[in-house]
């Protein structure tokens, strides 16, 4: 599988970066090591959107809490960069695509990204992967 971050990236000239009990959503509580994963810089914190790629070198699921019936799924990733974006992809260019049947790629990030502005791990289609390939 293919999954997709949008986080707060602190030196997204690392080669190595970590997150910890990160919220997962669409799918996200399934990453994996050795898993591709395309890392978004949060606009909420500063960032600019699409920043690099990388491969899961470690993935953690967080226990849940007790007591608490509805919880997020959140996991801590190790990644190794693989390479860094070389155009920009962020909200600005993703929010003219918010018909949520059309099937596009763009549309898919959109949805899964900033309907709700909250930072998470979410699972991509191959579409969206490939699409998201070719800003490297």
């Amino acid at each position: 599988m293919v999954f997709a971050i949008k986080v707060e990236v602190s030196d997204p000239a690392a080669e190595t970066l970590a997150f910890d009990a990160q919220k997962t959503m669409y799918g996200g509580k399934h990453i994996a090591e050795g898993d591709t994963i395309f890392v978004f810089a949060s606009e909420n914190q500063g960032g600019q959107g699409l920043s690099l790629s990388g491969v899961v070198t470690a993935a953690n699921a967080i226990a849940k809490k007790r007591g608490i019936v509805r919880q997020t799924p959140r996991v801590s990733i190790t990644i190794r960069r693989t390479a860094r974006a070389k155009r920009p992809l962020g909200r600005s260019e993703l929010k003219p695509f918010s018909d949520w049947h059309d099937r596009r790629p763009e549309t898919e990030l959109n949805f899964k990204f900033y309907r709700q502005a909250t930072n998470k791990i979410v699972g991509i289609s191959d579409e969206a992967a490939a699409f998201l390939r070719g800003f490297f």
